[in-house]
């Protein structure tokens, strides 16, 4: 499991990646809201444990932004504040789970696995939507502003990936061991040529593109805000 740390107490954040790391998990650390939503949306990862007194911006901003975005990584709250009307607060921002400080490690363990383990399977989504596209895993049926739009069966693989992955940058490693099977660079053209087919079924003949080239990084599928 990979987890995201957004923490700014650099001695509970030194702690909390060591034990992570103890009990079989990889973690990212960000010391700030800004850096945290960064790497949010970025990268890839199964859940975020979020502090919600951060600075550049505070963890419920964060929240608000990633769920705006798209990203529905499960997110574990961590706070001093216990109050009931701070939980709420924390649960309608978009947060999953809510643990006050001081906490018991085996406790965020157990609530960090048990919210990877929510969203665990993937047969249990059939739909992906971003904005007016819409996609079927059952039936391979994709539709944009009720128009439907017959993709190859490789196209449809590699927009099912960006879909299931909205909001967040997909690299092109990722899409290579994830839609062509690789775990090598083939040093072909391959995704660009697939990339600008599905671009031009999905995006061209619509008023606001979805699928985005994040330059030097990857791709992703969002809508932009104006």
């Amino acid at each position: 499991m990979r987890v995201l740390l957004i923490e700014d107490d650099a001695e509970a954040a030194t702690f909390l990646v060591k034990a992570l790391k103890e009990a079989g998990h990889v973690s990212d650390h960000a010391a700030d809201g800004e850096t945290g939503l960064s790497l949010a949306e970025t990268q890839i990862h199964d859940v975020i444990i979020v502090d919600r007194m951060l600075p550049k911006l505070d963890g419920l901003s964060v929240i608000s932004k990633l769920r705006a975005d798209g990203v529905q990584t499960p997110v574990l709250i961590l706070s001093a504040l216990g109050a009931v009307d701070d939980r709420v607060k924390g649960l309608r921002a978009g947060g999953d789970d809510y643990l006050t400080k001081p906490y018991a490690f085996s406790e965020l363990l157990a609530r960090v696995e048990a919210l990877a383990r929510r969203t665990a399977p993937e047969e249990a989504t059939t739909n992906y939507t971003v904005g007016d596209l819409e996609l079927d895993r059952l039936t391979h049926k994709v539709v944009r502003a009720d128009q439907p739009i017959l993709l190859q069966p490789r196209e449809f693989r590699l927009l099912e990936y960006l879909m299931k992955h909205a909001g967040q940058v997909v690299t092109r490693t990722m899409l290579l061991e994830n839609v062509w099977g690789y775990h090598f660079d083939p040093q072909t053209n391959v995704i660009d040529v697939h990339i600008s087919r599905l671009r031009a079924k999905i995006d061209k003949e619509f008023d606001a593109p979805l699928l985005h080239t994040i330059r030097g990084v990857g791709y992703t599928i969002r809508v932009e805000r104006a």
